[in-house]
């Protein structure tokens, strides 16, 4: 099924499609016995992790003198303890990179006060365009997202890493379907988050695909996690459309129509697409730090570029990660720009819902 979502997306995501890819440099820069070091401000087992590793090693191979790329964790502060590090630490040599998420984006476009890093002083280098399914536990006997109405009244229990993290998502599409949420903070990424799901600690959660893929399928098949729904993917005419991994899971509208019969509208579902853009559209991100040379840019690209064309790695990457298309050049900054702006009208209506429902000013 297919939603028109937003009037002006259409022509950014045709933009980004029709846009080429830049080209190699002409003297590449050579990163022979250097440690390239991958900051990742998340822990160990979530998805920005399950990302940054898989694409590690294959970076290191297409880089010029096959350095050993070295993914760092640096959780904590929804993202910007990592992210503040690298924006006052790294030089601009190449011998540091970021990956960011929407945990990282959304603090930014809050304006979070704990944000000190300016996006618009980075050069993207590829984007990662990502879904996210939701799952609850099977002790409620919900066998699908048809038997959400079964859940009225009924308390579900959501880890999350903070209100302006990208769990801002899930936890206003609870509020949009009518669920009895209650919201726990205190988590320092989605892979403690899922962990405690599994201890019956929370009882509904979602993951980003390649977290999803890894670590919940086995809890779906051993009966634990029900999936519900996925929370779709934006195609080329703008539209919010089933996510290509999960074509067979409904997107958060159609479960809206289940539940209430009729289509979602009003403010709250206005502001929900634009950080559902924001945060997945180009969800991932690797970034260069503000006056890394030409050369050296064009050389991540060159490598990046050769790393997609790589026989096999389209299979090895859907398998680990999802079926998305990557971004890279000129299509990289367009996501780039998107995942980093949202509506004043959406920013302001999100603030105002964060102080009611959680007592959170940004």
């Amino acid at each position: 099924m297919r939603t028109f979502i937003h009037l002006s997306l259409g022509a950014v995501a045709a933009t980004a499609l029709a846009a080429g890819t830049v080209a190699g440099p002409a003297h590449a820069v050579d990163f022979s016995g250097k440690r390239i070091e991958w900051i990742i401000p998340y822990p160990t087992g979530g998805g920005s992790d399950r990302w940054a590793r898989f694409f590690a090693p294959r970076l290191s191979k297409h880089l010029e003198g096959q350095p050993v790329v070295a993914v760092k964790n640096m959780p904590g502060g929804n993202s910007t303890t990592g992210t503040n590090y690298f924006a006052r630490r790294a030089k601009p040599d190449g011998l540091m990179i970021i990956g960011t998420s929407g945990s990282t984006q959304f603090p930014y476009l809050l304006g979070d006060r704990r944000v000190q890093y300016e996006y618009k002083d980075w050069i993207v280098v590829m984007a990662t365009p990502t879904g996210g399914v939701a799952y609850i536990s099977s002790k409620y006997g919900v066998k699908s997202a048809a038997d959400l109405k079964t859940m009225k009244g009924k308390l579900v229990k959501f880890g999350s890493q903070g209100a302006t993290s990208l769990d801002l998502v899930p936890a206003l599409a609870w509020d949009i379907l009518g669920l009895n949420s209650q919201v726990v903070f205190g988590f320092k990424g989605r892979g403690p988050v899922r962990l405690a799901f599994e201890r019956g600690e929370t009882t509904i959660d979602y993951q980003t695909t390649s977290a999803y893929l890894k670590n919940v399928m086995p809890l779906v098949k051993a009966g634990k996690a029900v999936p519900l729904m996925s929370w779709g993917t934006i195609d080329e005419n703008g539209k919010l459309v089933r996510d290509p991994t999960f074509p067979e899971l409904p997107t958060l509208i159609e479960a809206y129509r289940i539940v209430h019969g009729k289509d979602p509208k009003g403010p709250a579902w206005n502001a929900w697409v634009a950080f559902f853009t924001a945060g997945f559209a180009a969800q991932k991100m690797i970034f260069l730090p503000k006056g890394t040379p030409k050369d050296i840019v064009d050389t991540y690209r060159k490598a990046i570029s050769s790393m997609l064309k790589e026989p096999g790695f389209e299979q090895a990457m859907e398998k680990a990660l999802g079926k998305y298309p990557q971004a890279e050049g000129k299509k990289s900054e367009t996501l780039a720009k998107l995942a980093t702006d949202v509506s004043p009208k959406s920013k302001e209506w999100v603030i105002g819902w964060l102080k009611r429902r959680f007592n959170v000013t940004p």
